[in-house]
């Protein structure tokens, strides 16, 4: 089940935000930049205790900046504390609040192992202080080999700021970095924390905030989870009726592909539209409607002025769940473009956009990084590399509102940008992205904006998805979210 990051701040900074923010705090007179380090090293301290009540030893590996400053601070605490401490520092300490961190350890009696690899293979705590927020390139080689042992390694291992070898802006990561099992975040929230390779490296995020809350700049992203959802879902009018409660039109299924649509559909019906039509292959009303007759379908081989009537009754168009790019899912995604409604658009919708670019503001596009990468014209890797990078190029390309799938959602709407560290590898199963197509129709049928519903409604997918986990991430289905999706939607139930 994933992390609740509920207590943490929900605003989060670029690396250059955060220097910007101790800057500003020694500029005011809050603090000076060693104090900081201290601060850090002490709260470095407390969390590696926290987590190791019975520890007796640890092994410090500190680098040359001011990361491995405050693992010099916490070598200090913890031998002051009576743990037997190694630490190794993998080059001689370069900022000045790293060289008075170390005068400080030696001082009070602290001592350097000379730099081997086979300390490492032996140690049973490790922190991680080796590489901090300025990581851009692939790390050297003689780091990379140290971040290797770390990792061959079955010791506990708690890092400090970020994993080492994780770039702070993106999640991704600069060739190797440290696997850790709890990553203490110093300061403001990393964006890249929360996303992309990074929520594979981080393990457990703590956060410790130094004092600096009241100097950050404007923050350059939001963090949303489900604590969001509490604001947004208020018990219906006593006298509602299903025309108040949204119309969605739901497009796609073509030969072999009803099951995309049926879970889109469900999905709409599940996240509280009132009434969903479905336009879909003739051989798949069966497929459709014999387990949830609930949904109302159209049988559709040519576009004819029957789906322009359904798509003209409809307030929000979902289309591309097993759409396909053959002459008939084409057709529809033409026709579906004629139309001025709101729309979400997914799976081979997006495909289809691709090979014809245009831009339009009123439609919600959800890649997962393929897709992502077919819109650009570019790679999954390139994609990957700079997921905030990834989902403004498409924002600016084509309009509206994006969201890119991946361990960490992110969604742009050309002004605002959010995280959602929600949800679990028990999505990476097909149906999943359907699923969260039909949720965000549901929502903006139900009168949110097309930005609030696109995010609560990454939100109820992925908390649906941590929900189901309960009883195994493996060999989770689309299909488990359901019951789910209904008591996300739900304030009393929440």
């Amino acid at each position: 089940m994933a992390q609740d990051l509920s207590q943490f701040p929900k605003a989060l900074f670029t690396q250059a935000q955060v220097r910007e923010a101790e800057l500003s705090a020694v500029s005011q007179g809050a603090s000076s930049l060693y104090e900081l380090v201290e601060r850090a090293g002490a709260a470095a301290f407390e969390c590696l205790v926290k987590h190791n009540p019975n520890a007796s030893s640890v092994f410090i590996l500190a680098g040359s900046g001011n990361n491995g400053a405050d693992a010099l601070v916490c070598a200090r605490l913890a031998r002051a504390s009576g743990m037997a401490v190694s630490v190794m520092m993998t080059s001689a300490a370069g900022t000045p609040e790293c060289q008075q961190a170390l005068a400080h350890y030696l001082k009070d009696g602290g001592e350097l192992l000379p730099k081997a690899v086979a300390p490492i293979l032996a140690a049973k705590i490790i922190v991680d202080g080796l590489l901090g927020t300025g990581v851009r390139d692939a790390v050297r080689d003689d780091m990379a080999e140290y971040i290797s042992a770390i990792n061959d390694n079955s010791a506990w291992v708690l890092s400090l700021d970020l994993p080492s070898g994780v770039i702070a802006d993106t999640g991704a990561v600069a060739g190797v970095a440290v696997m850790a099992d709890v990553t203490l975040c110093f300061g403001g929230w990393k964006q890249g924390l929360l996303t992309g390779k990074a929520r594979h490296y981080c393990g457990e995020l703590e956060f410790a905030a130094l004092g600096l809350t009241p100097f950050f700049p404007e923050a350059s992203a939001q963090r949303v989870g489900k604590e969001t959802l509490k604001d947004y879902f208020d018990a219906r009018a006593r006298d509602s009726h299903k025309g108040q409660s949204g119309k969605v039109t739901v497009i796609g299924g073509d030969m072999g592909m009803a099951g995309a649509v049926r879970l889109a559909s469900e999905a709409c019906l599940r996240a509280g539209a009132g009434l969903v039509t479905v336009i879909s292959r003739p051989e798949h009303q069966l497929t459709v409607n014999v387990s949830r007759p609930e949904l109302m379908f159209w049988g559709c081989d040519l576009v004819d002025m029957e789906v322009y009537l359904r798509l003209g009754w409809a307030q929000v168009i979902v289309l591309g769940p097993g759409l396909g790019k053959h002459d008939w899912g084409y057709n529809l995604f033409k026709a579906v473009g004629l139309s001025d409604k709101p729309c979400v658009l997914d799976a081979d919708a997006l495909n289809l956009l691709s090979n014809e670019p245009r831009r339009q503001t009123n439609w919600v596009l959800t890649p997962h990084p393929g897709e992502a990468g077919r819109l650009l014209g570019c790679s999954v890797a390139e994609i990957e590399q700079d997921r905030f990078a990834a989902v403004r190029a498409i924002q600016q390309k084509y309009g509206g509102v994006v969201l890119l799938k991946g361990a960490g959602t992110v969604i742009f709407d050309g002004k605002q940008m959010v995280v959602a560290p929600v949800g679990n590898p028990g999505l990476a199963s097909g149906g999943c992205g359907d699923v969260l197509s039909g949720i965000i129709g549901a929502l903006m049928a139900q009168g949110m904006d097309n930005m609030q519903a696109t995010v609560l409604g990454v939100v109820v997918h992925g908390c649906a998805a941590d929900l189901a986990a309960i009883q195994g991430e493996r060999g989770m289905l689309a299909s488990d979210l359901m019951s789910f999706i209904r008591q996300l939607v739900n304030s009393d139930l929440l």
